[in-house]
């Protein structure tokens, strides 16, 4: 019979009520993505320069990019959720004036 491992985290929780089945940090409105995406996007951030700039210690930045990486398939499903609402939306499209 194989184990399964929960995995407890000290600055990561989940959002009740969230579309999200992402963590999100603590006590803030951040999700693990967007740490991840800030710290890998084409402008990125250091963990330090995001820790710094969202005043969350660099523990939390650091258990939020090894949570956005063991669970990158769930975080890139619900971008790709998200991208498809905004696409069915018509926000991704020029306003007409």
């Amino acid at each position: 019979m194989a184990m399964t491992t929960v995995t407890q985290y000290q600055y990561l929780e989940p959002r009740p009520g969230s579309n999200y089945r992402q963590l999100f940090l603590k006590g803030r409105r951040i999700r693990a993505a967007i740490v991840f995406e800030a710290v890998h996007g084409p402008d990125p951030y250091t963990p330090e320069e995001f820790a710094d700039e969202f005043d969350v210690p660099i523990e939390a930045v650091r258990e939020a990019l090894e949570y956005a990486n063991h669970h990158l398939p769930l975080i890139e499903a619900e971008r790709n959720r998200e991208a498809a609402d905004v696409h069915a939306r018509g926000l991704d499209r020029p306003s007409r004036s």
